[in-house]
């Protein structure tokens, strides 16, 4: 991998950029995460002006390797916990990460170190093996005799035999995702030694023809106990070649951006959806859909109809033996422990809570992320009437372990749902 002049900047934050420092192509790849939203490029008089939104991560460009960080100040071994945490995948062991954790381009060093510890975990139980299926000519006959071929072909002369064969190798698609993988994150590491780690593994895997083609068979894989090992493997391998994004989780990027690169927003979406259901599972509750006929559906306006859904909607069992209520939650991605909610944000939680929680109890909750411990604040939204609704702004400290946040969460709900019933 060639030296590329690092630039670094963080969320939200902008750096000039001189012509000579992008090359067509890497206009054209910026342009495409420009549409997707990472990212702003502007074209000025002295260059170009480049404006980072809620992304973060690595982008491998011909001349500049670009180094997007977050606004929240947190170690990358505990962004890797988080992550993994969203993913459902386990998380790498210190011991395999905190060689890189602390490098300045740590942060993609550490998903490539994921990926190399679940790779040489397989190496040591011994890769899968499948029947593949070949076409060969041989003197003798193994296998099944192709008699098409062989009367088409060879005339009824039996010196070689065309033949079927189906042999027990590891050149099948759940090596061939994480070989492609392997070398994919070759291009992102800036760790020479990581490097090297991850060619030598990558040497004792087969390689997909394109990493779309990877793509794809990751799409297409079911797991059963003969392949549920490859499970953790496959979802950082899928993480990597779609630069970022993972299915139902953050945004496609493409593979051809070079990069690995993560919407924040839709990451921390994940993690509230999961931390939630494990408060809620604690409590003896579930979380439930929100759409069908429980979604909040805006019609007779123009165009088609316009729908509201909080990102969980959570069924908490009532005091007693009533009945269990509704809770909806929204997930923010915002600063809500360095200023107050916005009116935006109040209206569509009172939307919420209007169409979800109880007339006589209008709760709703907002989860934001923050880098002091848990916080915990209650607004009351009044009208000439009376109350209009309660909403929880809970704190959630990402320094903390997420078991340890889901409990906290858990235990904040049940406390707030005695206060509202007496």
């Amino acid at each position: 991998m060639p030296d590329l002049t690092a630039v670094r900047l963080g969320e939200y934050e902008s750096t000039g950029l001189r012509t000579e420092q992008l090359t067509p192509r890497d206009v054209d790849r910026l342009q495409v995460l420009q549409e997707r939203r990472c990212l702003t490029l502007d074209r000025g008089p002295a260059g170009w002006r480049l404006k980072a939104d809620a992304t973060v991560g690595v982008l491998a460009l011909d001349h500049v390797r670009l180094v997007i960080e977050p606004k929240f100040a947190i170690s990358g071994e505990r962004l890797m916990t988080w992550l993994a945490y969203a993913l459902d995948a386990p998380t790498p062991l210190t011991t395999t990460t905190r060689r890189w954790s602390t490098g300045p381009d740590g942060y993609a060093d550490l998903v490539a170190a994921a990926l190399l510890e679940q790779c040489q975990r397989l190496l040591r139980e011994g890769l899968r093996h499948g029947y593949v299926r070949h076409q060969s000519i041989e003197p003798v006959l193994r296998g099944r005799l192709d008699f098409a071929k062989q009367i088409s072909r060879r005339y009824g002369q039996l010196d070689q035999l065309h033949i079927r064969t189906f042999d027990r190798e590891t050149d099948i698609w759940d090596n061939r995702v994480l070989g492609t993988a392997l070398r994919a994150a070759l291009a992102l590491v800036s760790d020479s030694h990581l490097a090297r780690e991850l060619r030598s593994t990558a040497s004792a895997f087969p390689q997909a023809a394109t990493p779309g083609a990877a793509l794809r068979a990751l799409d297409r894989v079911r797991y059963t106990r003969l392949n549920s090992r490859y499970r953790a493997a496959h979802t950082w391998a899928r993480l990597l070649l779609r630069g970022g994004g993972v299915t139902d989780l953050l945004t496609d990027l493409g593979t051809s951006a070079e990069g690995l690169l993560l919407r924040m927003p839709a990451l921390w979406e994940a993690v509230v959806r999961r931390l939630t259901a494990d408060a809620a599972s604690r409590l003896g509750g579930c979380s439930i859909t929100a759409t069908g006929r429980t979604g909040i559906t805006v019609r007779g306006d123009l165009g088609s109809p316009s729908r509201f859904r909080p990102d969980v909607l959570l069924s908490l069992p009532g005091p007693d033996t009533t009945a269990p209520s509704v809770l909806p939650v929204d997930a923010k991605y915002k600063r809500y422990d360095r200023h107050g909610v916005s009116a935006g944000d109040v209206h569509q939680l009172l939307t919420y809570s209007a169409g979800y929680a109880s007339a006589d109890c209008p709760r709703s909750v907002i989860v934001h992320p923050q880098t002091a411990s848990h916080a915990h604040r209650t607004l009351q939204v009044r009208g000439p009437d009376g109350l209009l609704g309660v909403v929880q702004v809970l704190g959630v400290g990402t320094s903390a372990h997420p078991e340890e946040a889901a409990q906290w969460i858990a235990s904040t709900l049940a406390r707030d749902q005695r206060m509202t019933a007496r």
